[in-house]
């Protein structure tokens, strides 16, 4: 044995201190290490660059709604009704979907107020299958938007998708036209629906109920689009501008009304609905 081993075996030297795994994330947009608690703190925005991260439902809703609100029931609808198979059953898809999500579908409707504003709420989650538009999200929607009609109070959706859900087809998309329908209802009820757009928010989503607000809003940096930029590159056979499909790049060319910062949504939409939806003096 070497005077080192001797040394080593003879000496009381403390245990290894156990480090959680759970104490530091790195920001996607500087690369920079975060502790998880300052992160969280900053509603998931990094205090450095100020990168806004995406976030679930639930977060999403108690961030934007006062405490108390009521979280809408999940629609039933028909689960794979195409009877769909890629390289997995889409029924086992969504069966993992739900094992790491609180919800049973994307899309989460909540009814509450925001600074005393009554309001419904309804949020898109990425985390949920790429929060893809199916018959779950369509019925959702619909839902949320009725419960606003019988409140006669403004409907909010916070999108962030990847599109329509392939899995259910012709299906999926025809919920296009229906979250449409819906925003006919809500304009005729004399009732805002305002569109929070988070990153990312595209495809049918964008081609449907995400661009039919009376007012949008987007978080910064957010990408939102309908195809994706080398898509477009490859149909025009241009290079696309620095920034593009980016929420302040839209701003500059009117896609959208205003870039806020996760931290002013709140005061900003309760600020909307004074202006579009004012209270009757008592």
């Amino acid at each position: 044995m070497s005077w080192l081993n001797r040394v080593r075996n003879s000496l009381p030297f403390l245990p290894k201190r156990e480090t959680p795994d759970n104490l530091w994330v790195k920001c996607p947009g500087c690369q920079e290490m975060l502790f998880v608690k300052e992160y969280e703190d900053n509603l998931d925005v990094c205090p450095r660059c100020g990168f806004h991260g995406r976030i679930g439902a639930d977060k999403r809703l108690s961030q934007l709604l006062d405490v108390g609100f009521e979280l809408l029931p999940q629609p039933s609808v028909k689960e794979d009704p195409l009877k769909f198979r890629d390289t997995k059953k889409y029924t086992d898809r969504i069966k993992q979907a739900r094992a790491k999500n609180p919800h049973s579908d994307a899309f989460s409707v909540g009814s509450g107020a925001i600074d005393g504003r009554p309001a419904v709420v309804g949020v898109q989650d990425f985390g949920f299958m790429g929060g893809s538009m199916g018959m779950a999200v369509g019925a959702a929607f619909v839902a949320g938007a009725q419960k606003a009609i019988e409140r006669h109070c403004p409907y909010i959706v916070v999108t962030a998708a990847g599109g329509a859900r392939m899995q259910e087809g012709i299906l999926s998309l025809m919920q296009m036209p229906k979250a449409t329908v819906m925003t006919r209802r809500l304009k005729e009820a004399g009732l805002p629906y305002i569109v929070v757009l988070t990153d990312p928010t595209t495809g049918g989503v964008t081609a449907s109920y995400a661009m039919l607000g009376d007012v949008h809003i987007a978080e910064p940096g957010a990408l939102i689009g309908f195809a994706g930029q080398r898509v477009i590159q490859d149909t025009i056979r241009e290079q696309l501008p620095e920034g593009f499909q980016r929420a302040e790049y839209l701003l500059k060319h009117g896609m959208v009304d205003m870039v806020v910062p996760r931290g002013e949504l709140k005061a900003r939409l309760a600020t909307l609905i004074d202006y579009l939806a004012p209270r009757k003096a008592a």
